[in-house]
This record gives C-alpha cells, sequence and structure tokens, in this order.
C-alpha cells in the first residue's frame, strides 16, 4: 500500500470540513491528564526512497512459501489455487461489497450465498447450511453451542483431545462465562477409543465433538462413536477436512448431527493466519438454531427466479435474548472463493486432489522414516497429515536445520501435546513434488546440520 502524507493545505481542509479550527481544538475533549506531553520517541525521518528501501530491508527478513517447501499443516494448508478462483472473486461487484446486513441485498450476492450453502450441503451431506462463519475454530464452537440449545443441556460437552487444540481453546474461552463443563478424552494413540467416549458420555452431556481426520492427521470411527451419542441422547458434532471429503465418507453418512470445518483448503492461500472460512452445515431439524444467516430461492411475483434472505438468527434483526449467536458478519469473500473453487473442481477433481494428498502423504511416510532416526508415532490410517517421532529428541534443531536448507518441515507438537515433545506434525498436499518429498528426507535424515540445495519446484501433480 503506497504511503501519501497530508499536506498543511490537506489538514487544514479535513479541519474544516469536520467544523475545528486547530489540531489540538480537535482532541479538546481528551483529559490533559492523558495526553502525552513530549513528542513520540520516533527516529529521524527518512526521506521516501530511505524509508522504502528500510521497509524492503525488513521484509526481506522474513520467508514464505514461494520461497521455501512447505509441509506445513494444522488447519492452514498448501492447496493448489486455480486462477479462475482469483479472476471471479477479484471482480469489483464482488470483492469491494461489504457483508451484507439487511434482506436488500443485491441479488448477485445472495445467489452466490444460496450456491455456497448447495455445494456444502452436497460435499457434506448434510440438509442446511449457513452462508458461513469466521473460521474453523469458531464454527466448532458454534456446533456446540448450538448441540447444547438443541438438547436442553447446557452443562456438560466431550471433546476428544486429537481435535485441534485452538479449536478447544476456543471451547474453553467461550465456556469460561457459561459454566459448562469441557470433559476431554485422551487420544495418546492418535485417535480416540469409543469405549474412551462412552465412558465419558452421560445423560447430561450436550454433544461429542470430534475431528475427521483429527489434528494428527489419523482417522477417527466416527459411525461409533455417533452411535454412543446417540444412545446417551446427546449429538455429534464432526469437525472435518474439506478436501479429504472427496475419498471419505461425509459427515452426514456417518451420523454427524453437525458438521463444521475450516474452509481455506477451498480456493484460499495461505494468509499469514487469516482472516478464513468459517463451514458449518447441520440438520433440518435443526435449522432454527443455526447461527448467521441462510440465502433461500425463491421467485418474484412475475414468476423468476431470485433469491432471498431466508433466515437471520443475530441479534441485529431480533430480540436479543431470542438470538442464536452473536455472530454479526460472515466471511462472504473467502465463501465465494470456496463456491468457486468446488464448482471448478467438481466431484471429479475434488477426488483427484484427496487421491494425490493420499498417496503423495503415504510416500512421505515411507521415505521419512527410511532412516533409522525418524519412525511413526502412531499407527493408524491418515489422510495427509502424519506424526513423525525424532528419536534424538531434537526437533527444533531439526526443524531449523530443515528451515535453513528450504523447508518448512513440520509443525512441533510439545507446544500443546507435552508428551509428544519429541514429534512433530508433516503434511503432504497434492502441491507437493516427489523430488521436494525426497529432499526433505535427505535433510530430516542427516545427523549434522549441513545446508542442501533446494530442489527444482514443479507445479504439476506427480502421481506414485
Amino acid at each position: 500500500m503506497p504511503y501519501i502524507y497530508n499536506t498543511s493545505d490537506d489538514i487544514a481542509s479535513m479541519l474544516q470540513a469536520i467544523g475545528v479550527g486547530s489540531i489540538d481544538e480537535l482532541f479538546a475533549g481528551v483529559p490533559q491528564d492523558l495526553r502525552l506531553k513530549r513528542p513520540l520517541d520516533l527516529p529521524p525521518a527518512l526521506s521516501e526512497m530511505e524509508l522504502a528501501q528500510h521497509l524492503q530491508a525488513l521484509a526481506a527478513k522474513n520467508s514464505h512459501i514461494g520461497q521455501k517447501v512447505c509441509f506445513l499443516g494444522g488447519g492452514a494448508y498448501d492447496h493448489f489455487v486455480p486462477a479462475v478462483v482469483d479472476a471471479i472473486a477479484s471482480r469489483g461487484e464482488f470483492y469491494t461489497s461489504y457483508t451484507p446486513y439487511q434482506p436488500e441485498v443485491s441479488q448477485g450476492n445472495l445467489q452466490v450465498m444460496f450456491e455456497y450453502q448447495t455445494l456444502i450441503c452436497q460435499l457434506t451431506g448434510m440438509d442446511v447450511s449457513n452462508a458461513s462463519l469466521y473460521d474453523g475454530g469458531s464454527a466448532a464452537a458454534e456446533g456446540v453451542l448450538l448441540a447444547m440449545s438443541v438438547t436442553g443441556r447446557p452443562r456438560k460437552v466431550v471433546v476428544a483431545e486429537s481435535v485441534h487444540p485452538h479449536y478447544r481453546e476456543i471451547l474453553k474461552t467461550y465456556f469460561a462465562s457459561i459454566g459448562a463443563e469441557l470433559v476431554t478424552v485422551s487420544g495418546a494413540s492418535g485417535s480416540v477409543k469409543p469405549a474412551d467416549i462412552a465412558a465419558a458420555v452421560d445423560s447430561n452431556t450436550a454433544c461429542v465433538l470430534l475431528q475427521h481426520p483429527n489434528f494428527f492427521g489419523c482417522l477417527e470411527d466416527v459411525g461409533a462413536i455417533a452411535r454412543i451419542a446417540h444412545d446417551a441422547g446427546a449429538l455429534l458434532v464432526q469437525s472435518f477436512d474439506p478436501i479429504s471429503l472427496g475419498l471419505l465418507k461425509r459427515p452426514g453418512d456417518l451420523g454427524a448431527d453437525v458438521a463444521v470445518a475450516e474452509g481455506q483448503s477451498l480456493g484460499t492461500p495461505l494468509l499469514y493466519g487469516g482472516p478464513y472460512l468459517g463451514i458449518m452445515a447441520c440438520k433440518e431439524q435443526f435449522v432454527r438454531r443455526l447461527p448467521g444467516r441462510i440465502a433461500g430461492q425463491t421467485v418474484d411475483r412475475r414468476g423468476r427466479r431470485c433469491w432471498v434472505l431466508t433466515l437471520q438468527t443475530r441479534e441485529q434483526h431480533i430480540r436479543r435474548e431470542k438470538a442464536t449467536s452473536n455472530i454479526c458478519t460472515n466471511q462472504g469473500l473467502f465463501a465465494l472463493r470456496a463456491a468457486i473453487y468446488l464448482a471448478q473442481m467438481g466431484p471429479q477433481g475434488l477426488r483427484e486432489t484427496a487421491e494425490l494428498c493420499l498417496r503423495k502423504a503415504h510416500y512421505a511416510k515411507e521415505r521419512l522414516t527410511s532412516a533409522q532416526r525418524l519412525s511413526l508415532a502412531f499407527e493408524q490410517p491418515t489422510f495427509k497429515e502424519f506424526v513423525i517421532r525424532d528419536s534424538d529428541g531434537r526437533v527444533s534443531d531439526l526443524l531449523a536445520q530443515a528451515t535453513s536448507a528450504g523447508y518448512l518441515a513440520g509443525i512441533p507438537l510439545g507446544q500443546w501435546y507435552p508428551h509428544l515433545d519429541d514429534c512433530f506434525l508433516v503434511c503432504v498436499t497434492e502441491r507437493r513434488t516427489k523430488a521436494e518429498i525426497d529432499g526433505l528426507a535427505e535433510i530430516l535424515s542427516a545427523r549434522r546440520e549441513t545446508a542442501a540445495p533446494r530442489p527444482h519446484t514443479r507445479l504439476a501433480s506427480v502421481a506414485f
């Protein structure tokens, strides 16, 4: 973004427009004891050229996935984004329009919402979808709140330890003010055991929150856990990876009552952690408990197809005590990107992408564990992520060594799981090539800190 300073004439013009005579008069309402009585402690002023050079030097200290080979995952993924996504989403009528608050929003945005909802229902096997939420973590929390409202059991929620640690932290934050109990079931073997879930669920349980594939990349026994929840009168809230549904059964087919996800993998590149997209869908009988909004299709008085905001359960539109959530906006632009991506890929494209992730991840498993130093932490089946254990117990040094060689090799797990402080999470998407996987294996299997050239990165998919 270019920096253009305000001239004295600019300042005078703005002051005149707002009806004050000076800057001091503008801040007359600020008490004297709150005002800074000295100039700001800033370095000497730079010329425009010097400032640009300084900022460029600071920016050069950072690195990005265009410079390094990315094997990072844990909820934000380096998937390929077809050019058509940017081409359509960057059109002015979409890119500059803010989230609609009123029912008379433009037909174009309403149609996009409706098509997004339709695609999400087809993807998840659920009956209804809202027009998106903030991100995967807030979607998981909203799914739990919906279950508590539907069941009338606001006291207890059971969550698998293999659910994303950030999602569980968000739930703890929500629960701190409502007094509900959050029971965490161990996933020490990489996934939770249905018997352990059954032992934790009782007549006070509103829902079970499960992630499949889970944070470690392992697959959970969703069907068995859904039956356990339902037998106790509770609901199952499943967090899922949208790309995995190219191969795995849909949440609706596995018995989930509410399906939530982080939608970043559907056409949105890595963006410094966000903003991203919260996906939420559920069974039809829960539709009036669904937060956010729903766009519906109808006909106008001339019989032409048109779209309307069918449901808005937010506090701006109805009495505060009747609102289902304080969600007051959505990630409309990212929902648009997800709709474009899904329409472009189609069922076959999504399946091929998922197959490439699966095959390349399994090839990476074999290559990385061929070295004596590295082994798989868990034996469960996985999709595109898996956990590697370093027998030397020097994960931070190992990952730093890989970074210096041009590889973002994985995420250390000790920060969330102390018993896995010798492990790290590796993710392999369809963008990774055989040469890149082989290069990572060579770097991680080295005992000494030696730099290796980064392999030539090819965007073309490589089947194994």
